[in-house]
């Protein structure tokens, strides 16, 4: 979010017509679960304030998420979720974007990846859901094991729930698709259960993308076993350093400045991925950069249709509503989508699901070894208008 407010107001400097954004944080606790509050007073804030245009964010796609999303589409305000992913978040609010690609895009990924690289044809799946949650509580986990249970069938031999202290040693040296269906705060204890294996780990353990989080953590991957890779789905795997670093040599605009201001010397501490500095953009990041974006171009679309309309009219903050914010998404994105850092967005008119969404699984040979970035093994879903959406080995 701090991206997207730099880039604009690098913008704005030379641009009468660039929109100015202000953030306001809302915090709705560990697991949402203080979700009802935190809306409560956007509500208000909003009511008070009309250049409240939307929110960008929720996290984690649970059963207070999906009413917190209600609740904001009846106050009327729109929601771009950079990260939530369960299938059919959408169902609770006319007025909600998603960024990232729902689960059942997540599970033909791995499919396509088990069939297509791995070749195996048998599948065991653990599942975890944080202590005091439920699969009906949790969406994210609920819609994603449902998933697998109905794209692999029979194929899934084996489908667990798992808690730490639970000894995994019967999946070592097995030969098939060993899938952590999780929440990534519990994927660091299941490692070290596997560590019982010794030198006899799990052939190919793959991990959806909620272990993302457990991979951008050094402290956490220390004490990983050091001979069991890991292949993990990303959401952004074409916002990473080194993919940025080629879009800008091809000239890519939207990917191009985006590294520019992640590597800015006044910007983040400490700066993204300069040459001489490796630090790594975080997941999310480019993902919330794009939420952010779609609604300030939105904004400043609606701005400029209004001062062609009165070029004399002075600008007044009520001129722009939050719902006509959400339908100008939509009208831009009805063309060729909208060219998110993060890949191609692009929406039907009955969903806020994107269509065709990139997803990546990243592969990492040596857990512990922090210094050596994760290498993109396999993809599903478009990057750009002029891409190719079947999945295949990159």
């Amino acid at each position: 979010m701090a991206t997207a407010q730099y880039a604009l107001l690098k913008e704005s400097a030379g641009a009468a017509g660039a929109a100015l954004l202000r953030i306001v944080v809302a915090n709705a606790g560990h697991q949402m679960v203080h979700a009802d509050r935190a809306v409560a007073m956007l509500a208000e804030l909003a009511h008070d304030d009309p250049t409240v245009l939307g929110v960008v964010g929720l996290v984690e796609s649970r059963t207070s998420t999906a009413r917190a999303l209600r609740e904001l589409n009846q106050v009327g305000l729109p929601v771009l979720a950079p990260t939530l992913s369960a299938d059919r978040m959408d169902a609770n609010s006319r007025l909600y974007l998603q960024i990232s690609a729902p689960n059942a895009d997540q599970v033909k990924l791995v499919d396509a990846y088990a069939t297509q690289v791995l070749k195996v044809d048998e599948a065991h799946v653990y599942y975890t859901t944080l202590e005091g949650s439920s699969l009906t509580e949790d969406l994210y986990v609920g819609t994603l094991v449902d998933g697998l249970r109905q794209r692999f069938g029979s194929r899934i031999t084996r489908l667990d729930e798992w808690r730490t202290g639970q000894r995994l040693t019967g999946e070592c040296g097995y030969a098939g698709l060993l899938f952590y269906a999780g929440r990534w705060a519990e994927f660091d204890d299941f490692l070290r259960a596997l560590r019982e294996c010794g030198g006899n780990p799990p052939r190919h353990l793959v991990a959806d993308d909620s272990a993302n989080r457990y991979m951008a953590n050094p402290g956490l991957r220390a004490a990983a076993p050091g001979n069991l890779p890991v292949t993990y789905v990303s959401k952004a795997a074409l916002a990473t350093c080194a993919a940025l670093r080629t879009a800008q040599d091809r000239r890519d605009d939207a990917r191009a400045s985006f590294l520019s201001w992640v590597q800015a010397d006044d910007l983040l501490d400490p700066p993204r991925c300069r040459p001489d500095s490796e630090v790594q953009v975080g997941e999310r990041v480019s993902l919330a950069y794009d939420a952010a974006m779609m609604l300030i171009r939105a904004v400043e679309s609606l701005a400029a249709r209004l001062k062609h309309a009165d070029p004399r009219q002075r600008w007044e903050p009520e001129s722009v509503n939050p719902v006509a914010v959400h339908a100008e998404v939509l009208r831009q994105n009805a063309g060729q989508g909208y060219p998110g850092v993060a890949g191609l967005i692009r929406f039907t008119p009955d969903s806020g699901e994107p269509v065709d969404k990139r997803l990546a699984l990243m592969r990492v040979e040596q857990v512990p070894d922090v210094a050596t970035a994760p290498v993109e093994v396999f993809r599903c879903g478009v990057a750009d208008a002029t891409g190719p959406a079947a999945c295949g080995p990159a």
